[in-house]
């Protein structure tokens, strides 16, 4: 009853009036600006602000005239408006699904009957988007609010979310991670670019006069990279995600490290995609559709053309024909005009020839539609074209040479293949390392599809359901606590001397054992002075193994990637009995391990006993889960089909827990393998023995060598080790606030999937709890062990 006042409240005494008074109604952005005077403040609790003694900023259209001011906040100011969004999540938080829904459709009717409004002032904004688009997101992520208590009851809303995006970024993409923010409960502090800045305040202002409780949808406008590291660093804010160009994400990741802030990043702005055009392409359709996407005036992402050999002077004739009567483009700024005259004639240097429509102009900020022919796939055109109309084209031999080229590069957001035969066409997109592939089309969108980048284009995923679990978090089990970062040299960061080492004249013939570690499907011994002791409950040494190092890591990437491929093209039928001969070896190896963590830990032989029997138990679990989790084909508006499939990270990093230590191995090492990924694991430095006896089960089971090592040593060591290597796609790490501060910091660059947890606070507070048979935990666990790809197929 009390949740349904407040809801009626906000709606009948809204701070504005424009959804129900027609006399406010905008029938242009024009009158939306006088109306506010051409001068805007940050919008926080339901209404504008604009404190005194604050710098402004101009937003200018195309031709450089000043439209408006806005406001640039402060840190005080950001400390108000995360105060504010805490009460707002409240409000929201008690209203029910169907409540909150009701808002949501509000406001997409709001966004419908104003969208003309909302079109012009993107266009005049330099940020031109289609509000067919944004209804859509509205309309579909109204759906998910009702739908939330129902399909994941076991999922809560994280409380208030900083959605930051750079300039470059479109105002779709921003609404992207917004809508579903709020349909999931949550309240959202958003930092948009100055191209979106008016946009987002407009669209903050029709939200609110539809419903929105104040101080659940806040705008905070200014530098997004000082302010986005303020609002990190708040301890009222849960979580945070960036979209937008690669260098502004790096620098918050970096200066917001440490802070206890779970964050995701999307560099789509940044990506290079592959457009692969095929012998048996529609040759005039797919020439349109590379001009069409090339020569934009704003892109999303950079794009780079491959030709097969056959058909490339064809495509070559084409877009001369086509070209010729275009004119030239104007661009950003005159810096992105220095950077395409540099990258022209770095092409030209390189033998490249030029196919254009016009002269470029000497000087000034316009350049003609421009393809570069002849290119190597090296050349650092091809690696990073530079912004504006310029499209490097590459020639290929076979299908499966376009393809690896397709691959050949950090990125991999999304791509582009043109041809008439669907079995290539589908066999291609599967082999593509990137989130989204267009058959026959480009830059094709729809909120119930994911958004998946990959490599160096992202750690997130943004759309359809997957999209949704960002902004949820498993009710029964622990966040990562908010803390404030230490001072760490990142560099020397794992150099210091472990306690575990063992010390000089140590007498080996005093020590009953002396364990392996699992490299790369070798069991390596450790060389002369690098061991460590493994000590009892009361410090006594159990035993010896080896401390790892960096060589360790590197070897057992290298077998990794050279067998998770074959790995991963077993059929999900093929891993599933290879995890239930391993959960048998597990249960004839039962009394050993039940033994060992008896002796490491001090429990008791019937606990002991109990573990290795929710172990084997929960990796035939992980093996029943091997074909039973699939994509789908969403229903979709527009013509044509889509299909979304989960797909294997490819190898992960994992730091292992103390508690529970094999129960805890098997249940993470159970979902990587599962899902076709390869692990390198580091048992904990407190616990290792358990992981030393579960080798033998590795040894004696048919997984292929090299899909799973278990190196011990330094944990701060390891991670280091693991952290800066590159083809570590992910990394799952139980361990200590500054181990998890290092990992925000350093994987930044290169970019990787971080899922982090203090193991000390886990201690503390009872941690995960690993003998839950809960289907959240299982849940959590798959969708860490895999990214998304989806596939857009049209009929016409």
């Amino acid at each position: 009853m009390e949740s349904r006042v407040v809801l009626e409240n906000y709606c009948v005494q809204s701070r504005f009036s424009l959804y129900f008074d027609p006399k406010y109604s905008y029938p242009s952005p024009q009158s939306w600006l006088e109306k506010h005077s051409r001068t805007l403040g940050f919008f926080a609790d339901g209404k504008f602000s604009c404190p005194a003694e604050r710098q402004m900023y101009n937003v200018t259209d195309s031709k450089a005239e000043v439209i408006c001011s806005i406001v640039c906040a402060k840190d005080q100011d950001v400390a108000s408006v995360a105060s504010s969004a805490s009460a707002g999540f409240k409000t929201w938080s008690v209203l029910s699904c169907y409540q909150r829904a009701k808002v949501l459709r509000r406001s997409a009717g709001v966004l419908q009957r104003h969208s003309q409004c909302v079109s012009e002032l993107c266009e005049l904004s330099q940020s031109p988007t289609f509000p067919a688009s944004l209804i859509r997101l509205a309309q579909y992520y109204t759906s998910w609010a009702q739908l939330r208590d129902t399909l994941m009851p076991l999922w809560t809303p994280r409380g208030i979310v900083a959605v930051v995006v750079s300039d470059d970024c479109s105002v779709y993409s921003l609404m992207l991670k917004v809508l579903p923010a709020l349909a999931m409960g949550n309240a959202v502090i958003l930092l948009p670019g100055r191209s979106t800045s008016l946009p987002a305040l407009l669209l903050a202002q029709l939200f609110m006069e539809a419903g929105i409780p104040a101080g659940v949808l806040n705008v905070v406008t200014g530098s997004e990279a000082s302010l986005a590291v303020k609002v990190a660093q708040n301890p009222h804010v849960k979580f945070l995600t960036y979209s937008g160009c690669k260098e502004t994400g790096e620098d918050l990741a970096k200066a917001a490290a440490g802070c206890g802030l779970p964050m995701t990043f999307s560099f789509s702005t940044s990506s290079v995609c592959p457009f692969i055009i095929f012998e048996s392409a529609d040759l005039d359709s797919a020439v349109d559709g590379a001009m069409e996407m090339a020569f934009r005036k704003k892109k999303d992402c950079q794009w780079v053309l491959y030709v097969q050999e056959s058909v490339c002077a064809s495509v070559v004739a084409r877009l001369r024909l086509r070209m010729a009567a275009m004119k030239c483009i104007p661009q950003g700024s005159d810096a992105d005009r220095k950077l395409i005259d540099t990258a022209v004639q770095g092409a030209q240097q390189q033998g490249a020839t030029l196919i254009q429509s016009c002269p470029p102009p000497p000087a000034g900020g316009l350049y003609p539609p421009t393809v570069l022919c002849g290119l190597a796939p090296s050349c650092d055109t091809v690696i990073s074209p530079p912004p504006g109309p310029v499209l490097p084209l590459v020639s290929f031999r076979t299908s499966a040479e376009g393809v690896t080229l397709g691959n050949h590069s950090i990125h991999g957001q999304a791509a582009s293949i043109w041809t008439e035969d669907l079995t290539l066409a589908l066999e291609s997109a599967k082999r593509l390392s990137v989130g989204s592939v267009w058959v026959n089309s480009h830059s094709v969108m729809d909120p119930a599809l994911p958004l998946c980048g990959r490599k160096e284009s992202g750690n997130c995923t943004d759309g359809g359901r997957e999209g949704l679990y960002q902004f949820l978090h498993p009710s029964l089990f622990p966040s990562l606590p908010r803390s404030t970062p230490t001072s760490i040299n990142y560099d020397e960061f794992g150099s210091a001397a472990s306690k575990f080492l063992t010390p000089e004249g140590f007498d080996p013939s005093s020590v009953p054992r002396f364990y392996s570690q699992l490299v790369g499907g070798q069991l390596r011994k450790a060389d002369s002075g690098c061991t460590r002791s493994v000590l009892g409950p009361e410090g006594t040494v159990l035993a010896h193994c080896p401390d790892g190092c960096r060589k360790d890591v590197r070897n057992a990437v290298e077998a990794a990637i050279k067998v998770q491929p074959g790995w991963l093209k077993k059929s999900p039928a093929t891993r599933s009995q290879y995890l239930y001969s391993l959960a048998d070896i597990l249960e004839k190896k039962r009394q050993d391990i039940a033994a060992s963590i008896q002796t490491q830990t001090g429990i008791s032989l019937e606990e002991a006993d109990k573990e290795m029997e929710l172990s084997i138990s929960r990796l035939s679990d992980w093996a029943a889960h091997c074909d039973k989790e699939q994509g789908g084909i969403p229903f979709l508006p527009q013509s044509g089909s889509a299909l979304s499939t989960p797909e294997a990270l490819g190898v992960v990093g994992v730091i292992l827990p103390s508690s529970k230590p094999i129960l805890s191995l098997v249940s993470l090492l159970g979902a990587a393998v599962a899902m076709g990924n390869a692990v390198v694991m580091v048992p904990s430095e407190k616990y290792p023995l358990p992981a030393l006896e579960f080798i033998q089960v590795l040894q004696a089971s048919d997984l292929p060598g090299g899909l799973v090592s278990i190196i011990t040593g330094d944990r701060d060591k390891l991670t280091h080790a693991l952290a800066n290597h590159s083809v570590i796609q992910s990394i799952w790490y139980w361990g200590s606030k500054e181990g998890c501060q290092f990992l925000q910091y350093s994987c930044a660059c290169p970019l990787k999937r971080l899922w982090l947890h203090c193991d000390c606070e886990d201690e503390e507070k009872g941690g995960r709890d690993w003998t839950s048979s809960n289907p959240s935990h299982q849940e959590e666990l798959w969708r860490r062990a895999v990214v998304w790809k989806s596939v857009w197929v049209p009929l016409e």
